[in-house]
């Protein structure tokens, strides 16, 4: 590539700097610009929640040194972007500055939704996701708040919570929905999560739905109202009823937009040299099996931008992600997923296994085809390998053989086989099969016991 190129990203999260970190890798010629206006420099969204709680220092979300983006020369620029003028290839900001490119990376990200409530914008009242939404809700909640209410059964919401409990703050949970999460995980699953949020002691309102958010003289929220009437008093709301993606600047313009920025299978747009990746990029054809249009977590946005920094150098390749994994924490339940595991099934196109640990806080579902072939898997509350179930999944075993290798995929065999030995055991006991269920240790049958 000529070294007059002049590559632009927006946005500074995993895909855009991946993608600047990849382009370098790969071209020591390129000139490199990242723009973000949340923050100068990359840190990690996941853990602004340790930042609430005191835990770690803002700068230490950053994993890197703030001499690598000079030393790896990518300019770095700190401003909002409020106009994009395709034909001239320039970007204004809001700042009325403006910057020019030979090709544009968009990666901009999500915002919390929003869903016309009454109230929506009323102080005390926020999502979290971005650095500023971190620095809101300190601020909000310094004093003044003894309970919060959430509005949404997610990942976001989850995290939220523990954060206002970490600050004795109460919190009730609003889920609209008969189970949490239930639009995702299927109901045994929702149902173990539900138990354990309960136990955590935070107010979980299931089938109950946000009406309105009410306010004091001052603007400040004060109240809920549920759509079967109920008032609950706070001082705090917090949305967390999804993300969308972040593309309010791009609206009227040129670019075709649908809920994201359409791209193809190499992240192109319908604009010259304009690419999307990320959350805000939104396929408009979806890249494969289990896969969606819009991916909005986090290791896909690092593949999208491993995979258009590659195709900005070299002859592109469409993007192929393979089997769908997932990740997350239920406070403290680990949660995995790997390949096709609805909220809900065919009963007749879907063979389940589902186990479930005595203590109501561990988990683990299979599904299979009708010849038994491995389509997903859900783990809770103790960790697999990933590359056991992408090997499994891709190759097409069956249950059977998933079964008779179960032990290999275990993250920390030293703490976790006997779940391993009960797993294939129930699975045995189901549906057969010429394996032998794993020998426990010693010391494994002393942890089992504790179990």
């Amino acid at each position: 590539m000529s070294q007059a190129q002049h590559i632009v990203i927006i946005g500074n999260g995993i895909s855009g700097i991946t993608c600047a970190r990849h382009l370098r890798k790969l071209d020591s010629d390129v000139k490199i610009t990242v723009i973000s206006g949340e923050s100068k420099y990359f840190f990690s969204r996941t853990a602004l929640m340790y930042v609430y709680m005191g835990h770690m220092k803002f700068e230490h979300t950053q994993p890197y040194e703030n001499w690598f983006w000079e030393k790896n020369r990518i300019d770095l620029i700190e401003g909002w972007v409020k106009q994009i003028d395709f034909k001239s290839k320039a970007l204004l900001f809001t700042s009325g500055d403006s910057l020019s490119y030979d090709q544009l990376v968009i990666a901009t990200g999500s915002k919390p939704n929003k869903f016309g409530w009454p109230g929506q914008d009323l102080a005390n009242v926020q999502g979290l996701y971005s650095k500023q939404d971190l620095e809101l809700m300190e601020k909000t909640t310094e004093a003044g708040v003894s309970h919060a209410v959430i509005v949404g059964g997610g990942l976001i919401g989850i995290e939220m919570a523990e954060m206002l409990a970490y600050k004795k703050i109460s919190v009730t949970f609003l889920v609209r929905e008969a189970g949490f999460w239930n639009n995702v995980l299927p109901k045994e699953e929702s149902e173990l999560v539900g138990r354990h949020i309960k136990e955590h002691h935070f107010d979980l309102r299931l089938n109950a739905e946000l009406d309105e958010i009410i306010g004091d003289q001052n603007g400040k929220v004060k109240a809920v109202k549920t759509k079967e009437g109920e008032l609950i008093d706070c001082q705090f709301v917090g949305l967390t009823a999804g993300v969308s993606p972040n593309i309010d600047f791009l609206k009227n313009s040129e670019l075709d937009l649908k809920r994201g920025v359409l791209v193809d299978q190499y992240f192109r747009t319908n604009m010259p040299d304009v690419f999307a990746i990320g959350d805000c990029a939104e396929f408009r054809e979806v890249p494969g099996k289990d896969r969606k249009n819009i991916e909005q977590v986090w290791y896909t946005g690092r593949m999208h931008g491993e995979t258009l920094a590659y195709n900005l150098i070299n002859k592109p390749v469409p993007y192929k992600p393979g089997v769908w994994f997932n990740s997350a924490k239920f406070l403290d339940i680990e949660y995995q997923t790997y390949g096709t595991v609805p909220a809900d099934w065919e009963k007749d196109d879907v063979i389940n296994f589902y186990w479930e640990h005595r203590s109501g806080k561990v988990a683990f579902r299979m599904l299979m085809d009708q010849e038994k072939k491995i389509l997903g898997v859900n783990n809770f509350g103790f960790r697999l390998k990933h590359e056991f179930f992408d090997k499994a999944i891709s190759q097409g075993w069956t249950g059977e053989k998933v079964m008779a290798h179960l032990s290999k995929a275990n993250f920390d065999p030293e703490f976790y086989a006997p779940y391993i030995n009960e797993i294939q055991k129930v699975y045995k006991e189901q549906f057969g099969g010429e394996f032998t269920p794993s020998k426990k240790s010693f010391i494994q049958k002393l942890l089992g016991a504790r179990l």
